[in-house]
């Protein structure tokens, strides 16, 4: 499964599993059923964690599996919203599907289940080391798949139980492990963070379009995005900007060419338009071409996690053994939630300056300050929406401090470095939701310079269709008003429209 796959998964599409696959679950099902009877194997007639030095007598095996689910369910703060638990149950689905964990076919028809019918676990954020995987967060997850605790359902926080017998469907039975199973792996934090990577991608493409608009407002010169300066770079990333830069200016009006300008004689001494602009219109390839490059290789290890086996043991009917080991380890998915979050910082820095630019009169030198258009001191224009923008962005830097290295040893000491991973994908989707606050005042301001400046038909074809998106949504500023709500509203517009433009 890839991230396009998922996102289809998750705006609707329906998933189905094949029989094949559910006769592998099956398979492995029964070779462990028949493995297990006389050996010692982690989890099935062991404690869990630092307690497997002690073997569980044949008549409590079953209690063993709902014990691990009850006492492991002790997540605090806010549960998670639909989206990131339907991707954590589509994460775990994906490694049982594989017949490596030794779970019976019912976990896998009853997982469909609740991601077709909307059936969504009450998830709280806390709770996760991320090594043995995302124990407490998939324990929440389980206890709705055996009938206890609550979900989410058609909007409202409900009993399991009675979302069950409302759907027609029978709770989760223990057979050898599969208590273990569901717990065991990196399913939420791999959840939470395609989640990330598809809504970071958006945001960026919304960043490199808007960025485009502003070089137009300040006429800048149109090299700064030609291939052959980018091109000598040799970075997919800031090729990629250039090129889709390039494509979305095409027909502008506002871009100067270099060459009729200044590649000639010139009698001035004292250049009144800058022969180069500010870094934060100038080095957009530069500043956004790594952000993609980043999300680029996150999509790639982060597919990688959501496609793999990271149960423990790995029960492998092919060669007849049982292995254990550490697959439940989140530190791929913890690295790169932390990449993610520090290049998503690092747009919301670039958003930030290029709304300075556009507020301070003096550093653009055509706008009057804070894009006010009535009275100077009586009206105040824009000027209070940059206290939101450099707060907001404030906060994204001191939570880019990564967390792949603040393992903390728990578990009596069993698990001794522990990879934080689902605290980093949380910080990372925070970090995001940040630079989409960030991004909307930036929207705003750019239809507002345009106004100010009455150039909307020397704009490019992209531009102008920018700028028609945000007046649909709110008016020019005028007159001093509360602005929050068209703020939410651009916000709730940008990550809802896709651009698909990288």
């Amino acid at each position: 499964m890839d991230i396009t796959h998922l996102r289809k998964l998750l705006n609707g599409t329906l998933l189905y599993v094949e029989e094949a696959q559910i006769d592998k679950v099956k398979c492995c099902f029964e070779f462990l059923k028949g493995y297990s009877k006389d050996k010692i194997i982690y989890g099935i007639n062991t404690g869990f964690g630092p307690m497997a030095q002690y073997r569980i007598a044949d008549e409590k095996l079953n209690d063993l599996q709902y014990n691990i689910i009850r006492s492991h369910s002790c997540g605090m703060g806010q549960p998670l919203s639909e989206i990131y638990v339907k991707a954590a149950m589509i994460a775990r689905l994906q490694t049982f599907v594989q017949g490596k964990s030794g779970v019976h076919p019912d976990v896998v028809r009853l997982l469909v289940e609740f991601i077709n019918r909307g059936i969504y676990p009450y998830i709280p954020e806390h709770g996760s080391v991320g090594a043995s995987g995302d124990l407490v967060q998939l324990s929440h997850l389980a206890l709705a798949l055996i009938g206890e605790g609550e979900v989410f359902y058609k909007g409202e926080k409900r009993s399991t139980a009675e979302v069950l017998r409302e759907n027609d469907l029978q709770p989760l039975h223990m057979y050898i492990r599969e208590g273990l199973a569901v717990v065991n792996g990196t399913a939420v934090m791999t959840g939470i963070g395609m989640v990330n990577l598809i809504q970071a991608r958006n945001l960026l493409e919304h960043a490199v379009r808007a960025s485009v608009m502003l070089n137009e407002i300040a006429s800048s010169y149109d090299d700064f995005m030609a291939a052959e300066l980018n091109d000598v770079k040799h970075h997919y990333g800031q090729r990629h900007i250039a090129a889709q830069m390039r494509e979305l200016s095409k027909d502008s009006r506002r871009l100067l060419k270099r060459e009729e300008k200044l590649y000639h004689k010139q009698e001035e001494t004292v250049f009144q338009h800058k022969v180069q602009p500010y870094y934060s219109l100038r080095c957009v390839p530069q500043i956004l071409g790594p952000i993609l490059d980043t999300i680029l290789n996150s999509e790639k290890v982060l597919e990688a996690e959501l496609n793999s086996v990271d149960d423990n043991p790995i029960v492998d009917p092919d060669t007849e053994f049982v292995y254990h080991g550490g697959n439940f380890h989140g530190d791929y998915v913890s690295l790169e939630m932390d990449k993610l979050k520090i290049a998503t910082t690092r747009l919301s820095m670039l958003v930030e300056r290029q709304l300075n630019y556009l507020f301070n009169e003096r550093i653009n030198g055509m706008l009057p300050p804070f894009l006010n258009t009535e009275v100077l001191g009586l009206n105040y224009g824009m000027q209070a929406l940059q206290f939101t923008a450099t707060s907001t962005t404030a906060e994204c830097q001191t939570l880019s401090m990564p967390m792949y290295v603040h393992s903390i040893s728990c578990n009596n000491d069993n698990q001794d470095i522990v990879s934080m991973g689902t605290n980093s994908a949380l910080l990372t989707r925070k970090v995001i939701e940040n630079a989409f606050q960030v991004l909307s005042i930036g929207h705003i301001a750019l239809a507002q310079a345009v106004d100010c400046l009455g150039i909307y038909e020397e704009l490019s074809t992209g531009s102008k269709a920018l700028y028609d998106e945000i007046r649909t949504i709110t008016p020019t500023i005028k007159e001093d008003l509360p602005m929050y709500k068209d703020m939410s509203a651009v916000m709730d517009y940008l990550k809802n429209k896709e651009l698909n433009i990288l």
